[in-house]
């Protein structure tokens, strides 16, 4: 007999699948580039193709961190509570 852990197949579950949505979505819309390849709508003097990118970046933070503590919880839940 094999001392190797049982390998189990990855298991699909609706908040795996939030996590990936969270982690998806910054992708789609920086790549999405005609929704916000325009000046207008202006923000304090800040065309509208700068300030959208700058406010991704932080739409992005925030949903890596609730993909991240989604993950945790998903982990401590599958392997019984442990850490």
């Amino acid at each position: 007999m094999s001392d190797a852990p049982e390998v189990r197949p990855p298991v699909v579950t609706p908040v795996r699948v939030v996590i990936a949505l969270c982690l998806l979505a910054p992708f789609v819309a920086m790549l999405w580039v005609g929704s916000y390849a325009k000046v207008d709508p202006e923000f304090i003097g800040i065309p509208f193709f700068y300030w959208y990118q700058m406010l991704w970046v932080l739409i992005s933070t925030a949903l890596t961190m609730i993909a991240y503590q989604l993950w945790r919880r998903d982990q401590r839940a599958r392997h019984g509570g442990a850490k």
